[in-house]
């Protein structure tokens, strides 16, 4: 599921009431020997798909709590947030609280998460990386990852058979050769390669394929870093990709990508995992059905001659500092992260939050390319100012530039970096 980050106006809101609390702990927070109740805010994935395991988690916790009474509440991603901030202006805080991986960096920069100890839950020193970097701010653990997803390519076999290519790619000059065959026998209002420029996830995938990134830290502080030679080299093939294959309208973002698809104009897309099964379904599919079994998805080759390097997606479990139930929370959420209820994540479709238990599914044939992808991860800077960024679609407004051909890649990045570093250190 896509996920973006907070609005401004609801960290506003949030910060309100934090400022009177402190740190939590001495005013609103804390903890308790034998809490009474605690309060699980879960998105309805959970509700819907793995309930079990759920329940399991309850139950180790009632055990150790006789007598407890866990009260779940479930909301839609569209509706959680704005809920969320509400209450943490207040007392009446959740104690356990599911979180976008995306949506952590602001929570934890204004101080409205606790910090964890990381050697109470399972796994820990196993982390995928872009999902530890999701929960971790200044050197502190704010959250615990709950499960992940990653970036895959998906084509459909038929189009691809059409221009005499019989198998999905395994390197980048392969992929690039197909496709070339594909634009070729689809003439220039296909896309071989339906690739939204706005789309700054597969942009950035680029550059850290090249050895790049979009800030580093140095000495405290945040530095853009994308004029440098490997950044601009990234994006320079990424330029030279959308020239070539994308022939759909050049302002578009990736929002609509999978309904897109589905209209059967385009061979293939890199997108989240689901985004292939979505266009397929009957309504968006205009293919007359084509796309159900039709479709393959593969592990996106970068020209670095690796996988391309994928943004990692995901959730976190996180514990309000204004919980009065801070240990019983940080229990429950191990209980909900460990091994055993990873296995039953994956068994829902999901990716685990960690490398040992991902490693034997690169092999596994319905999830094979979303764990192979999910090995070789970035994530956003954890900034300061980095929802300034976000907001301010200072990447997104550059890139489509570039796609438009307004600027070169060496002028874009340059301001890029310069409207980046204007805010990225800013709280």
């Amino acid at each position: 599921m896509k996920r973006q980050l907070i609005a401004a106006v609801g960290v506003a809101a949030m910060v309100i009431g934090l400022a009177a609390c402190g740190s939590g702990a001495e005013k609103g927070g804390g903890d308790s020997a034998a809490p009474s109740s605690l309060t699980v805010w879960l998105t309805v994935d959970a509700q819907q798909n793995w309930p079990d395991l759920v329940k399991s988690a309850d139950d180790q916790l009632a055990a150790k709590y006789p007598g407890i009474k866990i009260n779940h509440e479930y909301y839609s991603w569209k509706d959680k947030s704005p809920k969320l901030d509400s209450v943490l202006a207040t007392d009446q805080v959740p104690d356990v609280v599911e979180m976008g991986n995306t949506e952590m960096l602001p929570y934890m920069i204004k101080g409205a998460l606790a910090e964890l100890d990381t050697s109470k839950f399972e796994n820990s020193g196993d982390w995928l990386d872009g999902l530890k970097a999701s929960a971790t701010y200044n050197g502190k653990t704010y959250g615990v990852p709950y499960y992940s997803a990653a970036r895959v390519a998906t084509w459909r076999k038929d189009v691809a058979a059409d221009a005499g290519v019989a198998d999905t790619p395994k390197t980048y000059p392969e992929l690039t050769a197909d496709l070339d065959r594909i634009q070729a026998k689809q003439g220039d209002k296909f896309s071989a390669w339906y690739q939204p420029s706005r789309d700054w996830y597969t942009a950035m995938s680029f550059v850290y394929d090249a050895g790049g990134a979009i800030a580093k830290q140095d000495g405290g502080r945040w530095k853009a870093t994308l004029e440098s030679p490997e950044a601009i080299k990234g994006l320079t093939a990424w330029k030279d990709a959308l020239g070539k294959y994308m022939h759909g309208d050049l302002t578009k973002d990736d929002a609509d990508r999978y309904i897109v698809y589905g209209l059967g104009q385009s061979a293939m897309i890199y997108g989240a995992g689901w985004e292939g099964g979505s266009a397929a379904d009957p309504k968006f599919d205009k293919t007359g059905g084509k796309l159900k079994d039709n479709l393959a998805s593969f592990v996106m080759p970068g020209p670095s001659g690796k996988s391309l390097s994928s943004f990692i997606g995901g959730s976190d479990l996180a514990v309000p500092v204004k919980s009065k139930a801070r240990t019983a929370a940080s229990e429950w959420i191990d209980f909900l992260t460990d091994a055993k209820a990873q296995e039953a994540l994956i068994k829902a479709g999901n990716l685990p939050n960690n490398k040992t238990q991902l490693a034997p599914l690169k092999t596994d044939p319905k999830v094979g390319p979303s764990a192979q992808s999910a090995e070789n991860n970035w994530f956003v800077p954890t900034a300061p100012g980095w929802l300034q960024v976000e907001k301010a679609n200072i990447l997104q407004n550059a890139l489509q530039d570039i796609a438009q051909g307004k600027k070169t890649v060496e002028a874009a990045v340059k301001d890029m970096d310069g409207q980046i570093d204007a805010v990225i250190n800013n709280a």
